[in-house]
């Protein structure tokens, strides 16, 4: 029963999330593009206010599988280098994502050799 609960409260807080994109791209006209930066962006200022944890905590992965976890690895990087330096402020960051960056460029760079590409529609 403590599984089920759990992968509902995943789907609840995902389905949100991507509730909350739908209705952004429907009633404001706002480009898929704009809402992924949307969602980057309320990732990284709940994690810079302390608040991403707790929705983090409750609702786990559907929180940080979107775009929304992302940001808040953006900025709990730069939050941790920032104790050190400037310098560590603004590369903590992209230390803290570089390993699924590089991931998501390698798996594409396969993808990509072993795929046929064809123009779109076909």
């Amino acid at each position: 029963m403590q599984y089920f609960l759990t992968y509902l409260k995943v789907f609840a807080v995902g389905g949100l999330v991507c509730a909350t994109g739908q209705i952004l791209i429907n009633k404001t006209k706002m480009t898929s593009a704009r809402v992924l930066v949307t969602f980057l962006l309320a990732g990284a200022a709940l994690e810079a206010v302390g608040l991403f944890r707790y929705i983090e905590d409750f609702g786990k992965a559907g929180i940080t599988i979107p775009i929304t976890g992302f940001g808040k690895s953006l900025a709990a990087g730069a939050i941790e280098g920032a104790k050190q330096g400037l310098y560590q402020a603004c590369t903590g960051g992209l230390a803290a994502v570089s390993a699924g960056l590089t991931a998501a460029i390698a798996f594409g760079f396969v993808i990509a050799l072993v795929s046929k590409s064809r123009p779109k529609g076909t």
